[in-house]
């Protein structure tokens, strides 16, 4: 049998594990993950509303209940838990399916303040990732900015932006449901630096946002018309040309007085972060134009809008894993069709998928084709790489040092108790926040 670790939960990962179970009934697949928890960003980064794509959990599940899948969480792969090099040993072939952990910076004076924050700080504190600093986040606030115009801007807005009732019939973490139910912001301004035809995020993420009861969404017409693309979106592939007809409609609309406001706003390029009282107060922008080559340029005009919130949410970094080979420019790991390459050469078993294997792009059904090609190259390997001697089981061999992986009855314990927990307080499931609450919730499985 070939033994094959998955170094990551998320979709890559379990892609990548069902891709290696159906094609070959030979493969024994481990799936390792350092959360006690499966599903990684669908679990930890799709809005708690957005309960039709959480649900894709369920299709997940099915591959890692698959009788020749076992799921080993609690697992840290690298410095603190097991090094990359022993793992090789315990296994035939590793594929390494970590994401891109690191949030990309705005680089301007003031991102530092108290108050400011990226977006993925925001989304894991109302996930309940148990890494998520136990923060207020400044809901205190009565105005709040979000730079970046891309889905998960969209979800940080639309958040910020709805109501209590709505919030609660999530499974977002009792903490956050309070301080949210508690929040006083009345503005949230969503900005890019570019115009509406360059916008990231999808035209279904953007209704959403005029759909919310309680929030009028304004959209200034002056700022739309500087995009050349605004009055004949017609050679805008055809999502962008859907989102400007979205926003020039809604840049039509009356405001029914609703009592938050939700404001689109475009060529703006955030220049610095300014302090009030020791913390954020306000950003101040440069307005931007369109160059004529699809960029912007800066017009030496600028505006200071009030923020006591600021979230970042202009991209994502890989970051590297010691032990193996990092692209710094990229933040990659180097790999020819999902093969890890070590100074440009083949390193044998190893390979790579997902995001830290071609760059934070595309959505989660992205990572489907990603997964397949790195298992076609697995899989052409498979009669070299089986040769190779595995003698050790890696449950023991992890034991041995000192790791007790949460296996997947741990995992249905932590499932139990939010259930439990949802049941208590009158609401659904609700996610248990912390390290030692799903710890403690695993080891009732025993």
């Amino acid at each position: 049998m070939l033994r094959v670790a998955v170094v990551g939960s998320g979709p890559s990962g379990v892609y990548t594990a069902q891709g290696l179970v159906e094609q070959d009934p030979g493969v024994l697949v481990d799936v390792l993950d350092r959360l006690p928890c499966p599903y990684g960003l669908v679990r930890y980064g799709v809005a708690p509303d957005h309960e039709k794509i959480k649900s894709l959990q369920n299709n997940l599940r099915t591959v890692l209940e698959h009788e020749r899948v076992r799921f080993l969480g609690g697992v840290q792969v690298g410095p603190g838990g097991v090094p990359v090099d022993r793992l090789r040993e315990l296994y035939h072939a590793v594929v390494y399916c970590v994401g891109a952990a690191a949030d990309r910076r705005l680089g301007i004076p003031g991102e530092d303040l108290p108050g400011s924050f990226s977006a993925t700080e925001f989304v894991s504190w109302y996930s309940a990732h148990p890494d998520a600093a136990a923060d207020s986040f400044a809901l205190g606030a009565r105005s709040a900015v979000v730079i970046g115009v891309g889905n998960v801007a969209v979800d940080v807005t639309r958040i910020l932006a709805r109501g209590a009732a709505e919030l609660s019939r999530t499974d977002m973490p009792q903490s956050a449901l309070t301080a949210l139910t508690a929040s006083r912001i009345t503005d949230v301004h969503m900005v890019g630096r570019r115009g509406p035809g360059q916008a990231r995020f999808t035209t279904k993420e953007l209704r959403e946002l005029g759909a919310l009861p309680g929030a009028d969404v304004l959209v200034d017409p002056a700022e739309l018309a500087l995009d050349p693309a605004y009055a004949d979106p017609s050679a805008l592939p055809a999502a962008r040309r859907r989102n400007v007809e979205v926003l020039r409609e809604w840049a039509e609309r009356t405001p029914r007085g609703a009592g938050r406001r939700v404001r689109l706003r475009f060529f703006l390029r955030p220049v610095e972060l300014l302090a009030e009282g020791g913390r954020v107060g306000a950003v101040r922008f440069e307005h931007t134009a369109p160059d004529g080559r699809g960029g912007v340029v800066g017009t030496g005009r600028h505006e200071e809008v009030e923020a006591q919130l600021v979230l970042r949410s202009v991209g994502y970094r890989g970051v590297p894993l010691a032990g193996l080979p990092f692209d710094a420019e990229h933040g990659t790991v180097p790999q020819s069709a999902g093969r890890v390459l070590r100074g440009g050469v083949v390193a044998p078993g190893e390979y790579v998928a997902g995001w830290i294997k071609r760059g934070p792009t595309g959505v989660i059904g992205t990572n489907r084709p990603c997964a397949k090609e790195t298992v076609a190259s697995l899989l052409a390997d498979a009669a070299t790489l089986v040769r190779g001697e595995v003698r050790e089981d890696p449950l023991t061999a992890l034991r041995a040092l000192g790791i007790e992986p949460v296996g997947w009855t741990g995992w249905q314990a932590i499932e139990r108790a939010e259930a439990e927990l949802g049941a208590s307080l009158g609401r659904g499931v609700v996610k248990l926040p912390d390290w030692e609450s799903l710890r403690t919730a695993a080891r009732r499985a025993s």
